[in-house]
């Protein structure tokens, strides 16, 4: 029987698109402008490249870019006008070139009013909220929040904190009920029901069984009422399953996405979009969510 979440607000206006997310899966695009991403060790860190990169996945079938300045892995601070420095650009040239949804991946609210004012769509926020006024420029812009789950945003320490041996009771449990105070929090702060998605934070403070279970759980969120977004693409848990360095971890990663998605994902972030656009238009239709693209195979007078 497939699982559909229970959305109190399925239809949503984002930017320049509509999706219904009880009938679709949106794939989002990763654009890392930084010189230290864990995935393309800054492949697409200068300008044009970064550019090309978006545009590029958007022709790959993308329905969703997510730019990104600062790694969420702890290291050195980078000031809030150089960060928004790097996203910005890439913000302005990509939404002068397509509709696409556009998400800026920043925890700061002075970047967030930023990348707003350039024409991004959406606020992916990795700690939480940890800065208030992030989520009031998301309200003023009418625009959507992503509120992730991470130990640095539950214990009250700033983003980019490291825990090496991070421990939880049951972890589905503990992400489930911090993600509800969270949206409410964002609510209390001006954020409209509908313009609320939620991530459990795949490796984001998680051992590689944490994350497991919460993609083998995940519909434990989804009943939270709200889209969610499952970030598995190339992830460390993918590698450690699998003895998969980096760059062969693209058919674990297509394989966790597509049952995040029987689990009640509606979002895939995704590094390798023509792939992951395959897997998940072939995953809809087979939950029935989606018509084929076309219909020849003995559907004629003659078979084939």
């Amino acid at each position: 029987m497939t699982y559909l979440p229970p959305l109190a607000s399925p239809v949503r206006r984002i930017g320049a698109r509509t999706f219904d997310f009880s009938r679709q899966v949106a794939v989002m695009a990763v654009v890392n402008r930084t010189p230290d991403s864990f995935y393309d060790r800054g492949r697409t860190f200068a300008l044009d490249r970064a550019v090309e990169a978006a545009l590029a996945a958007t022709d790959a079938g993308a329905d969703w870019v997510d730019i990104g300045g600062v790694p969420f892995a702890p290291g050195p601070e980078l000031p809030a006008e150089e960060e928004a420095e790097r996203v910005v650009p890439v913000i302005r040239a990509v939404r002068a070139a397509s509709d696409v949804v556009i998400s800026v991946d920043t925890f700061r609210a002075e970047v967030a009013e930023a990348a707003l004012e350039a024409g991004a769509d959406v606020i992916n926020d990795t700690t939480g909220i940890h800065e208030p006024g992030l989520a009031r420029a998301v309200a003023r812009a009418g625009a959507t929040l992503v509120v992730t789950h991470s130990l640095a945003a539950v214990r009250g320490h700033g983003p980019r904190t490291p825990y090496p041996r991070p421990q939880y009771g049951d972890v589905v449990t503990e992400v489930a009920a911090f993600l509800e105070e969270r949206v409410a929090y964002a609510q209390a702060l001006g954020v409209a029901s509908d313009r609320l998605v939620v991530d459990p934070g795949h490796d984001l403070n998680k051992n590689t069984l944490h994350s497991l279970e919460l993609t083998r759980r995940l519909s434990e969120i989804a009943d939270l009422g709200h889209p969610v977004l499952a970030a598995v693409s190339n992830k460390d848990f993918v590698g450690e399953v699998l003895d998969a360095p980096r760059g062969d971890r693209v058919e674990g990663s297509l394989a966790a996405a597509v049952v995040a998605i029987t689990r009640g994902a509606r979002i895939v972030r995704m590094h390798n979009v023509r792939e992951a656009v395959a897997a998940v238009r072939m995953t809809e239709a087979i939950l029935g969510l989606r018509q084929p693209a076309y219909l020849r195979h003995n559907a004629g007078d003659a078979d084939e």
